[in-house]
C-alpha cells in the first residue's frame, strides 16, 4: 500500500482539497451550444463494466461464493446531468464498510469528487452486479481491480466527450475533481454537462489505472460515506423494514438439530389478542432450509412473542438428544491423542522424533462459539400468487433466491430480493433459514410478514463455530531448533452441513496446517474422528481460530522449552527457508515482517522492565492471504485477567481504506478477546444450554483495552481484511499470560492448567 497519511481537512470531510471548482458550468462554452455540439439528448451516464472469469479461492469454493461465469456485471455507475453521481455495491454491507471501500475506489480512478457520489446497496441481481455473496474475506480480494477499471473507463468516456467538443485529442485533456481539463486553455467541463455525451462514447476494453502515487482515496482515511446516518439512528437495518398491512411473527424451533414436532396445544396462544394464527413450518432439507419450528402470526411482535410462550409443545428430540460438548470435548481430545487419518506429510516425523535432544507435546481444545449478531436474524416476505418480495439482512441474496426458488417451485430470477444493512454478521447471515420461514409464513397467511428470531432463539438453535481438538508433537535438537511437527485436528467440519455423514474433517480442512510458513521438514498432519450433532457454519475467521491457536500457543511453549524468547525462536522457525516452496517462503518474510512491527511498537525489548504481574505476549497467523501480528500487555493478579494494551501489525497488500482497516482490527480484537476470555456455547443432553448475554459474555466496553493498528506497507494486490485479525489474538493473550504469570492456557476460553 502507499504510505499512510491522513487527507487534509476538507478531504476528512468528505471534500477534495486540490482546487475544487464551486461550479458544474463550463467555464468557455454556455450549455446550448455545449449540448449542441454534444449532439445527444439528455439523459446521463450508466455504465456497467465486467468482471473476468474467476475460479476463486479455496475458501471461497468451500464458502459457495466462487463463479466459473465468464462474464458478470457487477458495478453501475450513474452519473446524473447535473454530476450527482450514484455508485451501487454489489456486495453485502454488514458494518465492516465494504459500501464505501469499494465505491470509493470507483471514485478515486473517475476522479470524481466524493462529496458528489451516493452510494446504494444493490438488489439481489447476480446477473448485473456478479457474485454478491460476501464473506470469505473475498470482496475486495476479488472486485478491487474490476471497480478501478470502472472508474477509470468512466474517466476516460468523459475525457472522450471533452475532447470531442473541443474538436481535440484526448492527450489534451484531464480529469480532476469531477471536471476535464483542457491543456491548451485550460478550460473546464463539468462531469455533469458531459455526461449525456460521454453515455456514447465507446465503453474502453482495457482503461489505463492510476499509479498508487496518484491515489487521493485509496490508502487513506476516508470517512464512511453513511457514517452521519449510522450516528443518529437514520440508517435502516433489515428490523427496520416496514410495508403497508405487514403482520409479525415470532418462532420456536425443535432445541435439537434432527427433532420433529410431535404435538401442538395452540388453543391458549389463539386467546391473546391480536394474534392472528399458529403457523407450522416443517423441516426443508435443503442447505439453509428450515430445521422446522412453530410461529405466531400477531399485529406487532410483543404479542407475537408473548403469545408464542402459550404454546404448548412436544417435539421427539431424535438421536442428538445424547449431545453433550463436556463429553464430547473430551472424545475429541481421545482422537487426537492417537494416530488418525493421515492428511499430509513430508519428510519423515517417526526419525526426527527419534533424533532428537527434546521432544514436547500438548493439546489444545476450543468450544462452540454463537455468531450473536447485535441484530439477531430478520426479513421481511410477501409471497403472492405471481410474486415474491424479500428485504432482508443477508449476507448472500442469490442464496435466497435459490431457496426460495426450490420452495415456491419458482424460478429464482423471479424472486426479488432486496438487501438491508446488516447489524452484524459475522457468517450467520450467509445462511437463509430465517427467510425460508417469514416466506412460508406469508404464502400461508396471505399477508406480507416480518419475522425476526429472538436472541434466545438464535443462540439456541443456530449455527455455530466448530468445536475442536488439536495435539502437536515436536521435536528439538541440541541447539533448540525445531526438528518435527506432528499435528492432529478433530473438528465437527462445516462440510458436514452439505453431507452429514461425515465423520471428521477433509484433507482441504487441513490445508492451511500443512501450508502454515514453518518452515519444517519433517511434518505430518492427520485428522481425527467427530461427528456433527449441530448445525456448523462459517464463523468470522472460521477454522483460523482453533490453528492460529494451537500454532501461536505451541510455538510460545517451545521456545520457553528451547530456552529462548519467543521473538527469536519465531523468526527461527520462519528462517530456514529450504524446507518449503516459494509459496510458503513469501508466507513466511511477510509473518516476519508484521511480527517485526507487533514486536517493535510493543516494546518487546524492554518488556523485562514491566511492573510484576505484567507480562507481553507474541502471535502471527496467516490466513484469508494476509498476515496479523500481535502483541498483548496483560497484567494478571490471582484469577484476574486485564488485559492494558494491544498492538496489531496488518499486512494485507494495498488497503483500500485505512479507516476501516483500523476499525476491522479493532473489531478483531474484541471478538478475539470474547472468544479467548469467556463465550462458550455449550450442549447438554443436545440442547444449547445458554440463550442471552447474560450467559454468554460478550466482551464489554469497560474491558476493551487501548489498540494501536499498524499497517505494514506493501505493493501487493489487496487480500482479505475482516477476519485474519481474530486468529492471533488468544495466543497472543495465552502467551503473555504465561510471560506475566507462569501460568499457561490451552483451553478457549481460557482455563488455567498446572504445567
Amino acid at each position: 500500500m502507499s504510505k499512510v497519511t491522513d487527507l487534509d481537512n476538507n478531504a476528512k470531510s468528505g471534500q477534495l482539497s486540490s482546487n475544487r471548482p464551486n461550479s458544474e458550468q463550463p467555464s468557455n462554452a454556455g450549455r446550448r451550444s455545449f449540448m449542441k455540439m454534444a449532439g445527444v439528448a439528455g439523459g446521463g451516464l450508466v455504465l456497467g463494466v465486467s468482471l473476468p472469469g474467476y475460479a476463486g479461492s479455496k475458501t471461497e469454493k468451500m464458502a459457495g461464493l466462487a463463479s466459473e461465469s465468464t462474464f458478470n456485471p457487477n458495478a453501475f455507475i450513474h452519473l446524473s446531468e447535473n454530476g450527482d453521481t450514484l455508485i451501487y455495491c454489489g456486495r453485502c454491507e454488514m458494518g465492516q464498510g465494504i459500501s464505501t471501500a469499494l465505491p470509493s475506489a470507483v471514485a478515486d480512478e473517475m476522479e470524481a469528487d466524493w462529496s458528489r457520489v451516493r452510494v446504494e446497496q444493490a438488489d439481489g441481481d447476480e446477473d448485473k452486479y456478479g457474485p454478491q455473496a460476501t464473506g470469505g474475506s473475498a470482496s475486495i480480494v476479488r472486485m478491487y481491480q474490476p471497480m478501478r477499471e470502472a472508474g477509470a473507463a468512466a474517466k476516460a468516456m468523459l475525457i472522450g466527450a471533452a475532447a470531442k467538443v473541443w474538436k481535440t485529442s484526448t492527450d489534451n485533456c484531464y480529469a480532476q475533481a469531477h471536471f476535464v481539463y483542457n491543456k491548451l486553455n485550460k478550460q473546464k467541463l463539468g462531469y455533469g454537462e458531459l455526461a449525456s455525451l460521454a453515455a456514447n462514447m465507446p465503453v474502453p476494453s482495457s482503461p489505463v489505472l492510476k499509479s498508487k502515487e496518484e491515489f487521493r482515496y485509496i490508502g487513506h482515511a476516508l470517512p464512511r460515506h453513511d457514517q452521519d446516518e449510522v450516528v443518529i439512528g437514520k440508517r435502516m437495518y433489515g428490523v427496520d423494514t416496514k410495508l403497508p398491512g405487514l403482520k409479525y411473527a415470532a418462532i420456536t424451533h425443535c432445541p435439537v438439530l434432527g427433532g420433529k414436532l410431535k404435538s401442538l396445544d395452540q388453543s391458549e396462544a389463539l386467546k391473546v389478542k391480536g394474534v392472528l394464527g399458529v403457523v407450522e413450518i416443517p423441516r426443508f432439507d435443503v442447505p439453509y432450509g428450515s430445521i422446522g419450528g412453530v410461529a405466531v402470526v400477531a399485529d406487532n411482535s410483543w404479542t407475537a412473542q408473548q403469545a408464542l410462550k402459550k404454546l404448548k409443545i412436544s417435539w421427539d428430540l431424535g438421536e442428538n438428544q445424547v449431545y453433550n460438548t463436556k463429553a464430547y470435548k473430551q472424545q475429541l481430545v481421545a482422537n487426537v491423542e492417537k494416530p488418525a487419518q493421515v492428511t499430509h506429510e513430508r519428510g519423515s516425523v517417526e526419525q526426527a522424533f527419534a533424533k532428537a535432544k527434546q521432544k514436547v507435546s500438548a493439546t489444545y481444545t476450543g468450544g462452540h462459539l454463537s455468531h450473536s449478531p447485535m441484530e439477531p436474524n430478520a426479513s421481511v416476505v410477501w409471497v403472492q400468487d405471481n410474486s415474491c418480495e424479500v428485504w432482508a439482512a443477508t449476507q448472500s441474496p442469490a442464496d435466497i433466491q435459490k431457496v426460495l426458488a426450490q420452495y415456491l417451485k419458482r424460478e429464482p430470477k423471479d424472486i426479488l430480493v432486496h438487501v438491508t444493512m446488516s447489524g452484524g454478521a459475522f457468517g450467520r447471515k450467509f445462511k437463509c433459514d430465517y427467510v425460508h420461514e417469514a416466506a412460508v409464513i406469508s404464502q400461508k397467511m396471505k399477508m406480507p410478514i416480518q419475522l425476526i428470531w429472538s436472541r434466545e432463539e438464535d443462540m439456541r438453535t443456530g449455527y455455530y463455530h466448530s468445536t475442536s481438538a488439536q495435539h502437536i508433537e515436536a521435536s528439538l535438537d541440541e541447539n533448540g531448533k525445531v526438528t518435527g511437527w506432528l499435528h492432529r485436528a478433530a473438528f465437527p467440519s462445516i462440510g458436514s452441513l452439505f453431507n452429514p455423514s461425515l465423520d471428521r474433517a477433509s484433507k482441504g480442512s487441513l490445508e492451511d496446517v500443512a501450508m502454515h510458513p514453518f518452515a519444517i521438514e519433517n511434518f505430518r498432519a492427520e485428522s481425527g474422528e467427530a461427528k456433527a450433532h449441530t448445525r456448523i457454519g462459517w464463523y468470522r475467521a472460521v477454522y483460523a481460530i482453533f490453528y492460529g491457536f494451537a500454532f501461536g500457543t505451541f510455538a510460545d511453549e517451545l521456545a520457553d522449552k528451547a530456552g529462548k524468547n519467543t521473538f527469536d525462536f519465531l523468526n527461527q522457525l520462519y528462517d530456514d527457508s529450504s524446507n518449503i516452496n516459494d509459496r510458503q517462503k513469501e508466507r513466511a518474510a511477510r509473518s516476519k515482517g508484521a511480527l517485526a512491527l507487533a514486536a517493535k511498537k510493543a516494546g518487546w525489548d524492554q518488556r523485562d522492565k514491566l511492573p510484576k504481574g505484567q507480562g507481553i505476549g507474541l502471535a502471527v497467523h496467516y490466513s484469508f492471504n494476509s498476515y496479523v501480528a500481535m502483541a498483548v500487555r496483560v497484567e494478571v493478579k490471582g484469577e484476574n485477567i486485564r488485559v492494558l494494551k494491544v498492538d496489531c501489525a496488518l499486512d494485507c497488500g494495498q488497503i483500500l481504506n485505512v479507516d476501516g482497516a483500523t476499525a476491522q482490527m479493532e473489531g478483531a480484537v474484541v471478538m478475539g478477546m470474547s472468544l479467548a476470555l469467556s463465550t462458550e456455547i455449550s450442549f447438554k443432553d443436545g440442547a444449547v444450554v445458554n440463550s442471552n448475554f447474560h450467559d454468554y459474555p460478550v466482551m464489554r466496553i469497560s474491558d476493551m483495552p487501548e489498540v494501536a493498528v499498524h499497517m505494514v506497507e506493501s505493493d501487493h494486490k489487496p487480500t482479505g481484511l475482516g477476519e485474519p485479525g481474530v486468529a492471533p489474538f488468544a495466543p497472543a493473550l495465552s502467551n503473555a499470560i504465561f510471560a506475566a504469570s507462569g501460568k499457561r492456557y490451552r483451553d478457549l476460553p481460557m482455563k488455567p492448567l498446572s504445567v
